[in-house]
């Protein structure tokens, strides 16, 4: 098996997004102790927002690409590889102003490539990435209803797993830990024993 683990959050240790997905990926390598664990940091390693050159590069065919676009992408074909050989992918992913981290959002926007993770049929978009188990993260300082006001965190990211083939991202929430220590206490403890059910 093999374990993506993603983190953006840019709080260091007191993330409670990556509090979350060292449980999660512990709860994994104990069920699956042969299993193989890759790291991605985009808190600390951001990818860069995408520019001419790397749109081109993610979305256009190789056959289209000109110099600059042919030598930007086996790097960021490499960010979409690494996550198509995931059997499991665990995202933290807090909310920042209402919606995901900017660098949680550019490695998205390596993930949405066509032909390759979605396609248009006369029917509509289809999902081409399915196959693999999202898990994801979600940390929150107060507490928002799904599609309800100003969440367009957790939405953006089912939505967004959704297209590509992945409808059902699973979700492990701490919310109101912008209310102070007991709180944030336990919001965590639910969310770890959420864990343990996984």
């Amino acid at each position: 098996m093999n374990i993506l683990r993603v983190d953006s959050a840019t709080t260091g240790d007191n993330s409670v997004s990556r509090e979350l997905t060292q449980a999660i990926t512990d709860h994994f390598k104990a069920k699956y102790p042969d299993a193989t664990v890759t790291e991605l940091d985009l808190g600390t390693n951001p990818l860069p927002h995408l520019d001419a050159v790397t749109t081109g590069a993610i979305r256009l065919p190789e056959d289209a690409h000109d110099e600059a676009m042919k030598a930007a992408f086996p790097k960021e074909r490499a960010v979409l590889d690494q996550f198509l050989a995931a059997d499991v992918v665990i995202v933290g992913a807090p909310m920042y102003n209402f919606t995901i981290p900017s660098q949680l959002k550019a490695w998205l926007d390596r993930l949405g490539v066509p032909r390759v993770t979605f396609g248009y049929t006369e029917d509509g978009p289809t999902g081409l990435a399915g196959g693999r188990r999202v898990i994801i993260a979600s940390s929150r300082g107060g507490a928002y209803e799904m599609d309800g006001p100003a969440e367009h965190q957790e939405t953006l990211l089912r939505d967004f797993f959704g297209f590509i083939g992945i409808p059902d991202a699973e979700f492990i929430r701490a919310e109101k830990i912008g209310l102070g220590p007991e709180s944030r206490a336990a919001s965590l403890a639910a969310a770890k024993e959420a864990i343990a059910k996984l």
